[in-house]
Parts: structure tokens; C-alpha cells; sequence
């Protein structure tokens, strides 16, 4: 054979070779694609949805309470359709209990972002709404090691009992005039005065002003307007117009409450730069360096101060709140948790944080308290990397994920009478809030975790403790407590409808 030949030959036999193998690939792919369809797990069952708008209507003005009605239909992994946005919602601690320990990198690293968070680019700029990224581990690292580390912590003690001192001289006053507290607002005043004396040091606010006020209907008018169901969240097209004006209003929030930090930032430059600084090191200190060494920008900073200002005030303050308005329903769970105190400390001793791992029935009220009205009612929205096997069901790639933490403290297979206030569930156990127990999850669980968790419960135990230990309570007017009002309004943390005012007696 000469030469031209072989070569012809040769080449044809490549080329048939190489044919043959791209058709045998096709043929290998389409087969897989088939098996894939044929073994791919279906959706979460859920309700029909109507055309165009999906499941919208399902939401109602309380959806937590809503998607808890529907799960008991449906199950607990349940699939919606909120308008072009494939929803998956876990309402029982066995899914979140899945969903946490095999899929929390697929369920976790991103999040659906609300078109109201975009305003002022708040989702590019804070560690709660990033993707899991170099840039989401540094802030983690910020706030975890500089701003809210067990060392902080406890070096910041003395701090938190001042703070807590002072409510105790405001309630002190109110019980010698007879007045009534609004305990969502004194909560409020002393988590807000921690959190600026801690960050700042100075205080931003008084009990007997009304600037605090002022600074709670802010930060609850962000918190209500981040959580609230947007038609521009389910409908693409519509979030260049904001038909709502969610995002317009957030914006106008998002600014008035950076310009507060951005007054005390200025004075601090200012004190700097003239060699007049006294501030021993306060978390500004920490991020105005980190802001010199160009860890940080000052936008970061800005919505990085928002993120803890409004995650470490209102959720704090509504939960304490909610404790309280609980206590007052069932006087003999007060009395109880009031002769803890008195069995450990006595009468005459003001309580202090050493003291709080000794009385197990308060720690248990706050666990209940924490388990009835978590701080949040969904842990914030988690968008699927790739389709996830979970439950039995797929949860297709790109779909938003809703934890219902109000649906988990309630589900039926982990609690004995769920919808019953009943600290008692909790004494002789070892159930904690720390993301380990997936039927108490108010903190959140996995890497995304809460970092302020912490402070917020230390905080919230000594308040409780202190109001307790010095002070009897009643309603105003000679009300029975059984007809206190127990409704809530809708955000991402759940507030009392009608602020609870109750009246303190000394027991001096």
C-alpha cells in the first residue's frame, strides 16, 4: 500500500473512530439524562398553584402561622410557588435536623435576597445576606473574634450589670409613683445603651426620654420591612418599580440610623486625629483600625453597625417582652422562678451573671419563652447551590429555603402540649439554644449561626433575674391576666400588638 494510501486510510479510520465515539457519548448522555429523570425525587408536596401568581395568596397577613396551617396538610417539607419563585418551607425539627447536618453547605452558602435589602446595597455589605465567600469569612472573623468574642464578653461583665443597674433604678422609681412600665421599652433602653456604651462608649438614649422610642419605631420599622412579603421578591419585573415602596422606605431607615453612627465615627476621626482619644479600645476603636488597614470600608462599617444594632436591640427587647407578658398569664410560674432567687441569693444581694447557672428554673423560662416566640419567626432566606436530596424530596437548585422556627418550638413530635407556656418541659434536660437541639433553634444552627447569641442570652437572663428578684407585678386597672393580649405583628422578629405596661411593687 503506498504511502497516499495508508494515509487515507488511516485517517479514515480516525475519523470513524472519533464518530463513533461522540455517538456513543450522546448515546451515554442521553441515557443518564434519562435515568436522572427517571430517579430524580419529586418536589415537597404543597397546595396547587394558581396561574401566573402561584401560592401567593397563601401567605396571609401572619405567614408563619399560615405555611404552620399548611404543613399540617402537606407535611413538614412542603414546596410553594410564591409567584416565579420555586419556596421550600421546613416546619419540624426532624427535616431541620436534616437539612443541618447533611446539607448545610448546599442549604447555607447563599442567600435569596429580598428586593428590599438591596436598598443602599445593604446585601453586598453585611455578613448576614453575603454568599459564603473569602469576603463573608473575613466579617464572620470580625465579628466573632473582635466584636462579640467570649473574651469581649466577659470583660464587658461589669458593663452589662450597669446597664441592668440602671433599668433596676428606672423600675425602682416607677414603683414608688405607681406608673406603669412598658417593658418592650425598657427592655429596648437598656439593650440599646449596652450595645452604644459597648461599641461607643456613650449612651445613645434614657429611660425617661423619649428618644429611645424614637430609636425602637426605627429600628422596628427595618426589621418589619426586611420580613414583610413583597410582590417585588416574587415577580422579577417588578423590582426596578417597587410597587410597595418597601425598598424606598428602607432606604430612607437605612440612612437615618447611619447617620447617628456616622456622627459618633466623626467625633472619633476628629479625637484621633488630634491625639485626644480615651475610648480604652471600644469596638469603634477596633473597627476604625481595621477601617486604617483597609480591612474594612466605612460603608461596611456603616451596615455592619446597622446588622448588630438592629439584630441586638429589638429581638432582645421583644423576647424579654414576650417573657414577662408570659409570666404575667401564670403568676404561679413567677412566684416559682421569684423563690429561686430568694432560696439562692436571699433578699439583699443584687443578682449578678455568676449567679445565673444556679437557678435553673429562669434559664428554663427563657428557653420556653425562646421556644414559643423566637427572636425571628424564619431564620433568613437560604437559596439551594444544587438540587439536594432532603426528606425524601428534592429541593431544586436555585429554590429559597424557609426555616419556620415558630412551626419547629410547636412541633407535636418533640413537645408534649406545644402551645402551652410550660418551663418545666426544660428542668432535668439538657436542651440548649445553641443550634444543637432542632426543635429549639432560635439562634439559627450550622455556620450561619447568630454570633451575638451569646451576649443576647446573658442579657436577657440577667434583666429577667433582676426584674423578678426586686419586684412584684400586676396589670393596670385591676385587669385579670388571663385577658392579657397576646397578639403579634408580623416582621422578622414577632412584637406584641399592644405594648405590655405593668405595674412594679418594691418588695423593699
Amino acid at each position: 500500500m503506498d504511502t497516499p494510501t495508508l494515509s487515507y486510510f488511516i485517517s479514515a479510520i480516525t475519523f470513524y473512530y472519533i464518530a463513533f465515539q461522540i455517538v456513543k457519548l450522546g448515546f451515554n448522555v442521553i441515557m443518564t439524562s434519562k435515568k436522572t429523570k427517571r430517579r430524580r425525587l419529586p418536589l415537597p408536596p404543597g397546595p396547587k398553584p394558581l396561574p401566573i401568581i402561584g401560592n401567593v395568596f397563601e401567605l396571609g397577613p401572619k405567614p408563619h402561622r399560615s405555611f404552620a396551617s399548611l404543613a399540617k396538610v402537606y407535611g413538614p417539607l412542603m414546596s410553594l410557588r410564591l409567584g416565579s419563585v420555586t419556596t421550600i418551607i421546613v416546619s419540624s425539627s426532624d427535616v431541620a435536623k436534616e437539612m443541618f447536618l447533611k446539607n448545610d453547605q448546599p442549604l447555607s452558602s447563599t442567600r435569596t435576597i429580598p428586593n428590599s435589602v438591596t436598598a443602599g446595597d445593604h446585601h453586598k455589605l453585611t455578613m448576614s445576606w453575603l454568599p459564603v465567600s473569602p469576603k463573608w469569612r473575613s466579617f464572620r472573623k470580625i465579628t466573632t473574634f473582635h466584636l462579640l468574642s467570649p473574651q469581649r464578653l466577659d470583660a464587658c461583665s461589669g458593663l452589662r450589670q450597669a446597664k441592668v443597674q440602671q433599668l433596676y433604678e428606672y423600675v425602682l422609681e416607677c414603683s414608688r409613683t405607681g406608673q406603669a412600665v412598658d417593658i418592650g421599652k425598657a427592655a429596648f433602653t437598656t439593650s440599646l445603651n449596652l450595645l452604644s456604651k459597648l461599641f461607643f462608649s456613650l449612651e445613645l438614649a434614657n429611660h425617661t426620654s423619649d428618644k429611645s422610642q424614637e430609636f425602637k419605631e426605627l429600628i422596628w420599622n427595618i426589621m418589619e420591612d426586611i420580613g414583610k412579603p413583597n410582590y417585588a421578591d416574587y415577580f422579577p419585573c417588578l423590582k426596578y418599580f417597587d410597587p410597595s415602596g418597601i425598598r424606598r422606605r428602607l432606604a430612607c431607615s437605612f440612612e437615618k440610623l447611619i447617620e447617628v453612627f456616622q456622627v459618633i465615627i466623626r467625633q472619633r476621626l476628629s479625637l484621633s486625629s488630634s491625639g485626644t482619644n480615651d475610648h480604652n479600645n471600644d469596638v469603634l476603636d477596633v473597627l476604625l483600625d481595621l477601617y486604617q488597614q483597609k480591612e474594612l470600608s466605612m460603608e461596611e462599617i456603616n451596615h455592619l453597625l446597622v446588622d448588630i444594632f438592629d439584630a441586638g436591640t429589638d429581638t432582645t427587647s421583644s423576647t424579654f417582652e414576650w417573657a414577662m407578658a408570659e409570666l404575667i398569664k401564670n403568676p404561679r410560674m413567677m412566684e416559682t422562678a421569684q423563690a429561686e432567687i430568694k432560696l439562692i441569693l436571699g433578699k439583699d444581694l443584687h443578682i449578678q451573671e455568676s449567679d445565673i447557672p444556679k437557678l435553673p428554673y429562669l434559664r428554663a423560662i427563657i428557653k420556653e419563652t425562646l421556644r414559643l416566640h423566637p427572636p425571628t419567626v424564619f431564620l433568613l432566606p437560604r437559596k439551594a447551590d444544587a438540587d439536594v436530596e432532603l426528606y425524601g424530596y428534592t429541593v431544586p437548585k436555585n429554590a429559597q429555603i424557609l426555616v419556620n422556627l415558630w412551626a419547629l418550638g410547636r412541633d407535636p413530635k418533640v413537645w408534649e402540649n406545644p402551645d402551652v407556656f410550660s418551663p418545666e418541659r426544660f428542668l432535668g434536660c439538657d436542651i440548649d439554644v445553641k443550634g444543637r437541639n432542632f426543635g429549639l433553634l432560635p439562634f439559627g444552627a450550622g455556620r450561619r449561626i447568630c454570633p451575638g447569641m451569646n451576649l443576647a442570652y446573658r442579657m436577657l437572663t440577667l434583666m429577667l433575674a433582676t426584674l423578678l428578684q426586686s419586684f412584684d407585678w400586676k396589670l393596670p386597672n385591676e385587669m385579670n391576666p388571663q385577658n392579657l393580649d397576646m397578639d403579634e405583628k408580623f416582621g422578622i422578629a414577632l412584637q406584641k400588638t399592644k405594648p405590655l405596661q405593668i405595674i412594679p411593687l418594691s418588695k423593699d
